[in-house]
């Protein structure tokens, strides 16, 4: 069928799956290095505990059949060698089918750990890069042109990620209609980068030109999307021009670079394509399945997206192949900080040497920049500024963080910037205070070198100590 494929896309496919390769292998890598104190064995929320109670049906996973930490540790370094290798170039040199089954395997392995890793991986971005990756394993490679409907299923995917998110912008948050968003948002996100501060401190009327463009970007040009060359090149780019604009604001895992890969699908380069023979009809028929099945699966996010009670970032089936997307439809004015404290103290006091905690990425000691991580992705810290907004958000591992704060864990350390106690002297207790932070002012900041101001609020945890955070859990 002439019509099933397009070769002037043959480049814009090459630059596509090796940008979706080196975000697999990001997330692969955050998975190997953080899950055995997030998910792990003696986890916070260990996987063992979690298939006891949910059947595969609802969660499918390879860690169902099987589970251990040193299988986790196999999974998430075959996934991070086999994300190198497609990014290398490997499924090139095999043939299609082999290719396809290359691109098949990260899915399958992401998919195992996404399904059980709770509340650790309920971010948009994990469902959005399974559903891409998904995509991707029926994109073809060097034998074939990049077939016409899997590329249009790529831009069928961009657009529900902008559009939906434009639209809870409208329908949730009023500052979003006045274009005030901005004037809070630089300060409250979950995770700061070292241009945040900067940000935030730019003229008022700029940041409503900010709103108004990200409106723009997100409910009008997606549309685009659909249109002739060089306008869906023209859209997209204008796409990847915001998400870097994101990028360079503050840490949003690999939220804005899944977005600029998805983006690069529908730009068209300049390039002579390759002589490539036919595509086989078996291949044809499997995309042509695959294509009718994900539009037919398409009905919950678009009845979704046209709902006033519109929901974000949720996943309407236990592969993850459609889900809805968007962020921020509310926008916090006020940004609360849960910073937590040990002491080796026999009896705690509010006179006891009391020593904070310092994590990596969350806000902290007022004189710690904040520095770029994304696209790595520090769950803790994303989960610490939801357990500022509500202890609830904490409730299923909070405790469980302060116990093993209470042993010294050393893979639970491993996810903070520092402790303030030597390996083989535990705390006697651990405490949690909220604090209200907020940017200091440019002479502010020449006065003190601090970043930010913190103003205590309110107790959050009272001292606790390891027998009493085991009778609890």
């Amino acid at each position: 069928m002439d019509w099933f494929t397009a070769s002037d896309y043959w480049l814009s496919r090459l630059v596509f799956q090796r940008a979706l390769a080196a975000v697999y292998l990001v997330a692969f890598l955050t998975a190997a290095l953080q899950f055995r104190a997030l998910i792990g064995q003696r986890g916070m929320l260990p996987v063992p505990k979690f298939v006891e109670r949910v059947p595969f049906k609802r969660a499918p996973s390879l860690f169902q059949l099987h589970y251990s930490d040193r299988f986790f540790v196999v999974c998430a370094w075959a996934g991070c060698a086999v994300s190198a290798a497609l990014l290398a170039g490997l499924d090139s040199l095999l043939p299609l089918w082999g290719g396809m089954l290359l691109w098949l395997v990260p899915w399958v392995l992401y998919l195992s750990i996404v399904n059980v890793g709770q509340t650790w991986y309920s971010f948009g971005w994990e469902s959005l890069l399974l559903e891409v990756g998904f995509l991707a394993v029926f994109l073809g490679n060097d034998e074939v042109a990049p077939p016409v409907v899997v590329l249009f299923l790529l831009r069928w995917i961009l657009f529900r990620v902008e559009f939906g998110a434009g639209l809870i912008k409208m329908r949730g948050d009023e500052c979003w209609r006045k274009l005030t968003c901005l004037d809070h948002h630089h300060e409250t996100q979950p995770m700061p980068g070292p241009l945040s501060w900067f940000f935030h401190h730019l003229p008022r009327p700029l940041h409503r030109v900010e709103v108004a463009a990200n409106h723009v970007t997100q409910l009008v040009v997606p549309f685009l999307l659909f249109t002739p060359q060089p306008v869906a090149t023209a859209a997209a780019a204008l796409m990847i021009v915001t998400q870097l604009w994101l990028v360079l604001s503050g840490n949003f895992a690999w939220l804005n670079w899944i977005t600029i890969v998805l983006a690069l699908s529908a730009v068209q380069f300049p390039a002579d394509p390759p002589s490539v023979p036919d595509a086989p009809l078996w291949y044809e028929v499997v995309v042509l399945a695959v294509a009718a099945l994900l539009l037919g699966l398409s009905y919950q996010p678009v009845r979704n997206m046209l709902s006033r009670r519109q929901i974000m970032n949720r996943s309407f089936d236990p592969l993850h192949l459609v889900n809805t997307y968007g962020a921020f439809g509310s926008v916090s004015r006020i940004r609360y900080e849960v910073v937590v404290e040990g002491t080796a103290d026999d009896v705690p006091r509010e006179d006891s040497d009391w020593r904070e905690y310092e994590f990596k990425g969350k806000p902290g000691d007022p004189r710690h920049w904040p520095r770029q991580f994304a696209p790595y992705h520090l769950r803790l810290d994303w989960l610490m500024w939801f357990a500022a907004l509500s202890p609830a958000y904490a409730g299923s591992w909070f405790g469980a963080l302060v116990e093993r704060l209470l042993e010294n864990d050393r893979d639970t350390l491993k996810l903070l910037r520092r402790s303030p106690f030597p390996p083989d002297e535990p705390p006697r207790y651990v405490r949690a205070r909220l604090f209200r932070y907020r940017y200091t002012t440019w002479s502010e900041l020449r006065e003190t070198g601090a970043c930010w101001e913190r103003t205590y609020v309110r107790e959050y945890l009272p001292p606790t100590r390891l027998a009493e955070t085991v009778q609890r859990s």
